[in-house]
């Protein structure tokens, strides 16, 4: 059997998600976790990651890129994207916790609870676990 790799760029969105929840799910295996992916958002969970250890489960976002929202306050929620080939997790309201006074300010945060970034700010380094 001959094996192509796919060109993610080439990919159309729902099968970039798909692509996305695999890697993170790979890399999240090889620090003892299995991935179940739910079919509808739980708790805003997009899955759950259980370690082997039999006590503890994430509840994961998956992203495209690094970002807060309001609707995910409160709800325990780790959130889990790819930025240049690493995956990269951090828990919710960590950086929420941490929002710099100009995001706080903004009319994006203010009015609709959402913010992000196309490249993670520094400040935000302390709080992420890079899964490598």
């Amino acid at each position: 059997m001959i094996l192509n790799k796919v060109k993610y760029s080439n990919l159309k969105s729902k099968q970039k998600e798909n692509y996305n929840y695999h890697k993170i799910a790979s890399a999240l295996a090889e620090y003892g976790f299995d991935c179940m992916r739910l079919n509808n958002d739980w708790q805003g969970a997009d899955f759950i990651a259980v370690h082997n250890d039999g006590k503890t489960f994430l509840k994961v976002q998956q992203k495209g890129r690094f970002e807060i929202k309001k609707i995910y306050q409160n709800k325990d929620i780790y959130m889990a994207f790819i930025e240049d080939g690493v995956v990269r997790i951090y828990y919710h309201d960590k950086a929420v916790e941490i929002i710099p006074d100009n995001v706080r300010n903004s009319k994006s945060w203010q009015k609709t609870g959402h913010y992000s970034w196309g490249k993670t700010p520094k400040i935000y380094n302390e709080i992420i676990t890079n899964l490598t």
